[in-house]
């Protein structure tokens, strides 16, 4: 499926790969975020960080009425507090969609995946 927007001049279709892109973008660039993470690591056979040309793989979109629904698996750093760098994500991902492709987002759910320790 595709979010397709009506403008003036004829409809604008933006692919599910490219909404999880812009997704896996805005959300690898927030402090304590280690990496994306495979939503279904088992069957993807994934167990480590995901490159930006898989981020499709740790972020699923469905569409609804109004907007769309977002759900991010994410790895978070050691020693930071996962509630206030998922909520950020949360922020910064509904803002990004909404500046950048014009696409609402009604939620934006994070699931953890895991947790990495970084060494200096």
């Amino acid at each position: 499926m595709a979010v397709k927007i009506k403008t003036q001049f004829g409809t604008i279709d933006i692919s599910n790969e490219v909404i999880a892109t812009v997704v896996g973008g805005a959300a690898t660039e927030i402090f304590g975020i280690v990496g994306m993470a495979s939503k279904s690591q088992i069957r993807d056979n994934l167990n480590d960080i995901l490159k930006k040309e898989n981020y499709s793989r740790g972020v699923v979109v469905r569409q609804e009425d109004d907007g769309v629904a977002i759900d991010i698996y994410i790895i978070v750093s050691y020693g930071i507090k996962i509630s206030e760098v998922s909520r950020n994500v949360q922020e910064i991902v509904k803002y990004n969609l909404e500046t950048m492709l014009g696409v609402t987002a009604n939620t934006v759910n994070i699931y953890v995946q895991g947790v990495r320790v970084l060494t200096d």
